[in-house]
């Protein structure tokens, strides 16, 4: 996935660059760190931010010589924060500003394992079990993360796997492709992702790990790859699917979204999972429409 350049329009109507993001999600769920590789990527990251300097911001990126790309790290844990918050994304609305906004999380016992490793406590549990904090925040934050254009779900990520991730959402694609599309094969075994807005389930299909001299090999090798497409229930699938992406995508793009990830699942994520997920790329590459094409499950046994 790449870059998402939204354009925001300050406060006289001037056009007020090319990239003003909005950082949020859960506590521990990767902020910083998302914050981080924007700054490497050239964006100016301004962290902890009052709400109503927002609309402020999104004229700084009109004014000649500023910064064409903001990324501000926001906090709605509070009460009266997240009522700000809330009051400063309508205005910038008014303002007809284009932001976009990046929600990250992760499952709760990833959380609960950073802050344990980090000794730190919970903002929203001082004196309550950790687990408790991260319950209160997915409920205060549930209304902003449906407002998301992007959900990244850093479980299981290390910090550098977490980068990866950012750098393919937010790197090289020009504004005009209109969307970026990420496609994560997966095994249902270790559970769906989170992040997806389109899970497909293809554990129909013939399983290679049947096969005695395919079971160790990877859905990206050859063998493995003719094996899975050379059944009818493959090629009647992927027909039905192209279709459907032909509807679905154009729909995506005219509503404005600019993030499609896909997740294909089978049940271990190494084998049926990969070879769909690997002709999905080759599906939106062919049109010319920028993605990325990750194995999340890949590796384990």
């Amino acid at each position: 996935m790449t870059t998402e350049a939204a354009t925001a329009t300050g406060a006289d109507g001037s056009d007020a660059g090319p990239g003003f993001l909005l950082i949020t999600g859960l506590s521990g769920a990767g902020r910083s760190e998302a914050a981080h590789s924007l700054e490497d990527l050239g964006y100016f990251v301004v962290d902890n931010l009052p709400p109503a300097l927002l609309p402020t911001m999104a004229e700084l990126v009109s004014r000649p010589g500023g910064p064409t790309r903001i990324a501000i790290v926001v906090d709605a844990r509070g009460g009266v924060f997240f009522g700000e918050l809330s009051k400063a994304l309508d205005e910038l609305k008014q303002l007809r500003v284009d932001y976009r906004i990046l929600f990250l999380e992760a499952a709760d016992d990833d959380l609960v394992n950073r802050y344990e490793a980090t000794r730190r406590r919970h903002p929203l549990a001082p004196a309550d079990r950790v687990v408790e904090g991260i319950r209160k925040e997915r409920l205060m934050m549930e209304s902003l993360r449906g407002d998301a254009d992007l959900i990244i779900d850093s479980t299981g990520l290390t910090p550098h796997g977490l980068r990866d991730r950012i750098l393919d959402a937010f790197s090289d694609a020009p504004p005009e492709q209109g969307l970026q599309v990420s496609i994560t094969s997966f095994g249902f075994k270790y559970g769906a992702p989170r992040d997806a807005d389109l899970v497909l389930d293809v554990r129909f299909l013939p399983n290679p790990h049947w096969v005695d001299e395919l079971r160790p090999l990877p859905g990206t090798d050859e063998r493995v790859r003719d094996y899975v497409q050379g059944h009818e229930q493959y090629r009647a699938f992927m027909e039905r699917l192209e279709a459907l992406l032909e509807v679905v995508v154009p729909g995506y793009v005219a509503e404005g979204k600019s993030y499609l990830t896909c997740a294909i699942g089978c049940t271990g994520g190494r084998h049926r999972s990969v070879v769909v997920s690997e002709e999905l790329g080759r599906y939106f590459a062919d049109r010319g429409i920028p993605r990325t094409v990750a194995h999340r499950d890949l590796a384990r046994n």
